[in-house]
């Protein structure tokens, strides 16, 4: 038996549930999990509904069927296939402990993505790539060549058919042209502190401020810098016997550990955007270990 996976953004209206629960019956297919949220502030309806299909109705049936649902109901609604892998782009400058996080995951099966591809504005990390049998491009970005550098990778995107773009310590600003081509579809981690350090050597400015908590935030990635729709954070404390190579040790971590989980999320299609905030399902523990081995 095949699974699906359904989302639904919509006005939150009466009949909404009963109608995607009767359509799917009606189609021979069983629901196995499913998360719903109302948004009072917004008035919004957000659900993820994971199905099987357990009389052989193929996607195109499934979507073709449930266009009169979405019409009548002005949805904003996809069908998935939950076999079928997002196509993954990652990118990354000198800090490679993210990218090799995410490789160790992805050869272990932990995340079901294709990696379509490496992209960096170095060679640092050309072996790495190269060794687990993956595309890696070299896109060397200047001030004078940033334009045909972008246009470089935008053909990229084009001819990978690049679902998701990861910037996995990728330490150059993207267009505004880039991030409204890849809305809700380009991920990006960074450390988080309060107080806030800017500039170069965070953690050792965090360290000589006797900052206590190291945290991680990755989220999607909009013109405004380091300011797009929260995905997932996470951080760990830090006591005044640690030093400040500890810090960025630990901040390392913080951030593996995040970005992967923010991308474990998309990819599964978790996340809802919402305005300037997002909508994030958590994984039922009976729907874990599918999600994980895709």
């Amino acid at each position: 038996m095949t699974s699906y996976v359904l989302t639904v953004t919509c006005k939150s209206t009466r009949g909404i549930v009963a109608a995607i629960a009767n359509y799917l019956a009606d189609q021979g297919c069983n629901i196995v999990d499913s998360s719903q949220f109302d948004d009072l502030d917004t008035g919004r309806f957000f659900t993820r509904v994971s199905f099987i299909s357990e009389e052989g109705v193929g996607l195109g049936a499934l979507k073709e069927g449930f266009k009169p649902v979405a019409e009548k109901f002005e949805m904003d609604a996809e069908i998935h296939d939950g076999a079928s892998r997002m196509k993954v782009l990652l990118m990354v400058s000198r800090f490679g402990h993210c990218l090799n996080d995410l490789l160790y995951r992805w050869k272990i099966g932990a995340l079901s993505i294709d990696i379509v591809g490496v992209v960096s504005n170095h060679f640092d990390y050309q072996k790495v790539v190269v060794n687990h049998d993956i595309p890696f491009h070299h896109i060397k970005v200047t001030k004078e060549n940033k334009p045909q550098a972008e246009a470089q990778l935008l053909d990229l995107v084009d001819q990978t058919g690049t679902e998701l773009i990861v910037l996995a310590r990728y330490m150059q600003v993207l267009s505004d042209a880039m991030c409204r081509k890849m809305s809700g579809k380009i991920i990006n981690i960074h450390h988080s502190f309060l107080p806030s350090f800017k500039g170069a050597n965070p953690y050792k400015q965090a360290y000589e401020r006797g900052v206590k908590l190291i945290g991680a935030t990755a989220h999607y990635v909009t013109a405004d810098l380091d300011e797009g729709p929260i995905i997932e954070q996470d951080t760990a404390r830090i006591t005044h016997a640690q030093s400040a190579d500890d810090y960025v040790s630990i901040g390392r971590d913080v951030e593996s550990q995040v970005l992967a989980r923010a991308i474990h999320a998309h990819i599964h299609r978790r996340v809802f955007l919402n305005g300037n905030r997002t909508i994030v399902f958590p994984a039922s523990p009976g729907s874990y270990a599918s999600e994980r081995m895709g």
